[in-house]
């Protein structure tokens, strides 16, 4: 079954992004509403998607928890054949979502299907682990890679990120005191949410344009 997309941005923008949820959101949480409608207000167009598990809570109200991540794979490689995008593709997501796209990045970019891979708030570590990394994959991840991630993320931070050796072709964008979600404190920072969007928004923006 073709998973059904949300749509934000102009149709006839020249790089579409197919971007997944985190584990335990919906595709339309107010944190990727918000990060959508950064994104198109650049002049690109966003294509959500929704796994399985996540799509079932809506129409049995469940609670169902999110499966291992790379049993999702098949998943993504489906959205993206259903979406038929044209132009650049970019595939990626929040949390899970972009650790997912990760997955099944590298063969999609080999095949011809994606230009890149983007990534809102990867989760290196469960918060509180810091030693059961997710990163082995990384390691040899040879598609075009922008991670935007806050310094104070609990899934990974400024201060231990870069010393996991990552290779120098996955490019950060830091956001200072920025969550999971990208959200900074205000009186920490000076930053706004809203500043932080807009700021990854343009990035994303830019890096597109090199693919």
């Amino acid at each position: 079954m073709n998973p059904p997309f949300l749509f934000t941005g102009p149709q006839d923008a020249p790089v579409t992004l197919l971007l997944a949820h985190g584990s335990g959101a919906p595709m339309d949480s107010p944190a990727m509403d918000a990060a959508a409608a950064a994104l198109a207000r650049e002049g690109l167009r966003v294509a959500r998607f929704e796994f399985s598990y996540m799509a079932a809570r809506r129409t049995d109200g469940s609670r169902r928890p999110p499966p291992k991540a790379e049993t999702l794979n098949p998943e993504f490689r489906a959205a993206v054949a259903s979406l038929k995008a044209s132009g650049k593709l970019v595939i990626g997501g929040k949390s899970m979502g972009g650790r997912v796209a990760s997955m099944v990045a590298d063969a999609l970019h080999a095949e011809g299907s994606v230009a890149g891979l983007l990534c809102l708030g990867y989760p290196f570590h469960p918060p509180e682990k810091p030693t059961q990394l997710r990163t082995a994959h990384l390691m040899t991840l040879s598609v075009p890679t922008l991670i935007c991630q806050g310094t104070r993320d609990p899934f990974g931070t400024h201060d231990e990120v870069p010393g996991y050796g990552l290779p120098e072709r996955i490019r950060f964008l830091w956001l200072e005191d920025g969550d999971h979600d990208l959200k900074p404190r205000k009186s920490v920072s000076g930053f706004s949410a809203a500043d932080h969007l807009a700021t990854m928004a343009g990035a994303v923006r830019a890096w597109t344009e090199s693919l």
